[in-house]
């Protein structure tokens, strides 16, 4: 295991707030306000050599996940593996991974010549998981804790190029309802951008029957009740986003009752978005837009939400990456969330939260479940907020970007 140095915190600040401004499709969450990242140099990679890690939280308190591209975690296999298996324990400052050997999962092959996974859950004991690059997708499941795997007998031939589940809690405790829910960038391949983002659900007892999944087909009269069709081509997109939309995650955050959708825009720009809706299907609203980069750009891409890493009162998160050079590997960073409307269940708005828009310095994030305890100062860290500003205060905000690259260019970032 081991951190990444951090070559420019000031310009990082800068470049990243800026992104956060950017033009989203969607208005401004009021229940995230801000995010603040942790500092490069707190950044924790382990698994060197391998990316992708769709992941869920298991029965057994342990997050469950899936390596491409490489050789897992130490010791690491004896050969390179397009699709192989790792168990995670701990919280997310200080977690631990270790292989599963799956003859009857693991494939083997490079980039899009290679099976990999693109969604994983576990519902009453069974691990599910979305394998892309097979024609579409294709689905598989585990009763044994990824030791063995069997193959549906069908894939979907239409959309859906690389699915991934909607996580709740641990086994999935804490569901809105009895079935399943499946996202995924609204086309046939894992490697190109499309319109939006496709929503398909199947009842939690049926995952693995073709004929339970129907698909989001838009919604009813009262433009809130969404539509469903047993007909894959008759879905509409759930969250559209031209040319944008790109592999995904999604979460529930049980804590502040939203539902989190993070889509990549691309393979390799690092430019990324987390909506939040009050439902599955929206309305969204943006958390985080990354239109021009994030501070780790070009190099990162696989953006991951473990729910087990979600702190109890909703504030501190551990946001799961992967991507190229330093940063191919199993990368987690820490995020504070800044809350904004008061939430039902008591947890507070904006007064005193963590992060740089709280008001002021960040403070305990609270008891969390295995969640890690770091919350930090926030020094040097990267705050992301979507916000509405004058044309002065854009270009007040756009002079110190400037100035801030010219330093880190000066400094020989």
């Amino acid at each position: 295991m081991r951190r990444v140095l951090v070559p420019c915190p000031v310009g990082a600040l800068l470049l990243l707030a800026t992104g956060a401004a950017a033009q989203s499709p969607y208005p401004p969450s009021t229940v995230i306000s801000s995010v603040r990242f942790a500092p490069v140099d707190e950044i924790i990679c382990d698994a060197d050599g391998s990316d992708n890690f769709p992941i869920t939280w298991a029965d057994d308190g342990d997050l469950y996940t899936s390596f491409g591209d490489g050789w897992g975690f130490d010791p690491r296999t004896d050969v390179k593996l397009s699709l192989g298996f790792a168990r995670v324990s701990g919280p997310g400052d200080g977690f631990a991974g270790v292989n599963i050997r799956s003859p009857s999962g693991e494939r083997s092959g490079d980039g899009a010549s290679g099976a990999k996974a693109s969604g994983m859950l576990m519902v009453d004991g069974v691990l599910y998981m979305w394998v892309r690059n097979t024609s579409n997708a294709t689905l598989f499941s585990s009763s044994d804790h990824a030791a063995t795997w069997v193959e549906a007998s069908w894939r979907w031939s239409v959309g859906f190029g690389a699915p991934t589940f909607l996580n709740f809690g641990r086994n999935y405790e804490g569901a809105r309802d009895d079935y399943v829910y499946a996202y995924s960038q609204d086309g046939d391949s894992a490697y190109e951008t499309y319109d939006g983002a496709a929503l398909a659900r199947a009842p939690r007892d049926r995952i693995l029957e073709e004929a339970a999944w129907e698909f989001f087909a838009g919604f009813e009269a009262d433009g809130t009740t969404p539509r469903w069709t047993a007909d894959v081509a008759a879905r509409e997109p759930v969250l559209p986003h031209p040319g944008r939309a790109y592999r995904m995650d999604a979460a529930y955050a049980a804590p502040i009752d939203r539902y989190l959708l993070l889509s990549a825009f691309g393979r390799t720009d690092a430019s990324w978005a987390m909506f939040d809706a009050p439902t599955p299907w929206g309305p969204w609203t943006t958390v985080v837009y990354e239109e021009s980069g994030w501070d780790l750009a070009p190099n990162v891409h696989g953006f991951r939400l473990p729910t087990k890493w979600i702190a109890a009162d909703g504030r501190t998160a551990y946001l799961v990456f992967s991507g190229r050079d330093r940063y191919d590997a199993f990368c987690v960073r820490r995020m504070e969330l800044t809350l904004g409307e008061v939430l039902d269940g008591g947890v507070p708005g904006t007064d005193g939260g963590p992060g740089v828009d709280a008001g002021g310095p960040a403070r305990d994030a609270g008891p969390e479940a295995d969640s890690g305890s770091g919350t930090g100062d926030g020094e040097g860290g990267c705050s992301c907020r979507v916000t509405s500003s004058s044309d002065a205060g854009a270009l007040a905000l756009l002079l110190l970007v400037v100035l801030g690259w010219r330093r880190c260019r000066r400094r020989g970032s």
